[in-house]
């Protein structure tokens, strides 16, 4: 690697804001000989940027050895975040390959057939005529042999051990911040009528601890091994079984991985094991067998260095891992198995005016399962005053999940502000959030899991509600297991990352503006808990909060735009005058609000926290 390279390779014609101090930093921390480092930027700072002068500084082909590594990989885990590489005209040398699911068969009568089930893997000894001209094998061909390719995370640690992808001088990953939690998915193994295509003629045993998942594990390993021989063997396969054969060989991996990794004495995952009950009337070996029965079983890493080791780090020589929210270095580095001592961390600093991103305090109770009936309601009005208040500006709920959601939307619903709401579902969440990006009506979206790799720049929304502290689920064996070892300080800077994250959403540059209001009590708590943990520049958003005044509850105008409160209306496409709001904070401007400093100090429980997190809605 030569930092020295990182100005040149910068993609941009000018810098904004510190990028160029960034630079110098992370050539600086890069020169001082640390293989990894850590970028600490905030929203805005044009981290794909930065990503991509770093990546520029790889060895070149002419710049070493035969025998050693050169050229770059960019990874990140966020798919939309690559869609937005893959869009940028400045990093057009990022050369994207995706899975083969993601491209289609060009033969003329397989035109919607998925790559991944095309006759060159259906039928033994195919000889594909167009196979130099396949959109699949032409994006991996450029992508294996250009100086910087481009993936998502998971197709990067899958491609681990690759002949075409094989080792290279620097690693980017982007939105690194959540990459133990990604590594600890990516290894779990699920086993169950979903994921097994013969399940039901299995039988499953109870599995009443760890050693008896393994022996379990390394059964069905063979089981899976015989049929896929059994698919392979044939001269010619159907879609579906062409998804089984690849599922089967997926699985025999997760497998062997398990058995091995559990049996290597030096590694240092713990590994956890769930089952479900068997459900009644379902066939699962013999019914007449003495031997109690199990049901799907879940098998889980924690703190997967092992499997990192394996996917990432012996993926390349220097390592560069961008964030806006590694909120702590030290505890980053154990759960991803590396040295803090070995690793730099530079910091970018927020170049965002603090004024034209406010948070405001509407808390109506907690959304913890106990109280989250009687607490829904209470903010469903509230988001009623909140579309009275930005009558023709777009609005996004995080509710956090989809049972939140669909009580907030019936609510809605019956309070008659539905033709302003939005929802989505599962399948069609992204179709769903481009309408509503796309349309220029003022309305608002009620979102589940968007908190993260969401830019909703200048009006394509101005306001927020944060529903509910995004704490994980307590039911999760993993969050148990953890809390039970007492490490609530994991647990709450996860939450704030999350809240982090999700504050980010809708201001995307220093002239940008928008509001964020939190609903959930919990939230108010979550920073005083998670207070040593909070970045200096989301520390000045929360010690700027306060309460707003609102208009009174009146649904109908928060449909014909004539807000009743003193927040009265903001214009049609009024940029200037919402400005205005947020700049007139501190002076009680004309939105009315209280110049009053929402106290944290006396909000903050000091009952067990478990009884303020617990979740199981999940």
């Amino acid at each position: 690697m030569n930092p020295e390279r990182i100005f040149e390779e910068f993609p941009a014609p000018s810098y904004r804001g510190t990028q160029q101090q960034a630079l110098r930093d992370i050539r600086d921390a890069f020169a001082a000989g640390n293989d990894v480092v850590l970028v600490r930027a905030p929203t805005g700072s044009g981290k794909s940027l930065l990503a991509r002068a770093v990546a520029g500084c790889a060895r070149r082909a002419d710049e070493g050895d035969p025998s050693d590594a050169t050229r770059a990989y960019y990874t990140t885990p966020q798919v939309s975040q690559l869609d937005d590489v893959a869009a940028d005209d400045l990093l057009a040398d990022l050369n994207v390959i995706r899975g083969k699911s993601n491209y289609t068969c060009i033969l003329p009568e397989e035109r919607d057939t998925p790559v991944n089930q095309a006759p060159c893997v259906r039928e033994r000894g195919y000889d594909c005529s167009v196979k130099h001209r396949c959109p699949y094998f032409s994006d991996r061909a450029i992508a294996s042999n250009r100086e910087i390719a481009a993936m998502t995370l998971a197709y990067f640690m899958q491609t681990a051990g690759s002949e075409v992808f094989r080792k290279r001088d620097v690693v980017v990953v982007d939105e690194a911040h959540g990459l133990a939690e990604w590594a600890e998915m990516y290894a779990t193994i699920q086993l169950g009528p979903r994921t097994v295509s013969f399940w039901d003629d299995l039988r499953v045993p109870e599995i009443d601890g760890i050693e008896r998942a393994v022996r379990y594990a390394e059964n069905l390993a063979g089981t899976c091994e015989r049929r896929k021989d059994e698919l392979l063997a044939q001269d010619s396969l159907s879609p579906g079984e062409v998804r089984e054969r690849d599922r089967l060989q997926e699985l025999i991996g997760e497998l062997e991985w398990f058995v091995s990794d559990y049996r290597d004495p030096q590694s240092p995952t713990t590994w956890l094991v769930d089952q479900s009950e068997l459900r009644s009337g379902t066939r699962n070996g013999d019914a007449e067998s003495d031997e109690p029965q199990g049901g799907p079983l879940t098998i889980k890493p924690m703190n997967p260095e092992k499997y990192l080791q394996h996917t990432v780090w012996d993926r390349g020589n220097k390592f560069a891992l961008l964030s806006a929210t590694i909120l702590n270095k030290a505890a980053f580095c154990r759960q991803v198995g590396l040295d803090p001592d070995d690793v730099a961390l530079v910091d970018v600093e927020h170049t965002f005016p603090v004024e034209n991103r406010p948070l405001y305090d509407v808390t109506q109770g907690k959304m913890t399962y106990e109280e989250r009936d009687e607490t829904t309601p209470k903010i469903a009005r509230t988001i009623v005053r909140l579309m009275q208040h930005h009558p023709d500006e777009k609005g996004l709920v995080h509710a956090h999940s989809y049972n939140i959601q669909e009580r907030l939307a019936d609510l809605l619903r019956d309070f008659g502000v539905g033709d302003r709401i939005r929802t989505h579902d599962r399948d069609g969440r992204d179709a769903a959030l481009e309408e509503w990006k796309a349309s220029d009506d003022p309305d608002v979206f009620l979102s589940v899991k968007m908190e993260e790799a969401l830019d909703l720049k200048g009006d394509l929304c101005r306001w927020q509600v944060l529903c509910k502290a995004p704490f994980l689920n307590t039911g999760d064996s993993r969050v148990a297991h953890r809390l039970e070892e007492g490490q609530w300080a994991w647990y709450y800077r996860t939450a704030l990352r999350t809240v982090i994250q999700g504050c980010g959403r809708v201001v995307r540059a220093p002239d940008d503006y928008g509001a964020t209001y939190l609903a959930d009590s919990s939230l108010v708590d979550l920073f005083d808990r998670a207070k040593t943990d909070m970045p200096d520049w989301f520390e000045a958003q929360v010690d700027r909060m306060e309460r707003p005044d609102l208009p009174a509850f009146e649904p109908r105008s928060a449909l014909d735009g004539t807000a009743s409160g003193t927040g009265g209306r903001s214009g049609s496409g009024s940029g200037t005058a919402s400005r205005g709001r947020a700049n007139e904070a501190d002076s009680g401007g004309r939105d009315g609000r209280s110049s009053s400093r929402s106290s944290r100090s006396g909000r903050s429980s000091r009952s067990s926290p478990l009884a303020d997190v617990w979740d199981t809605d999940e």
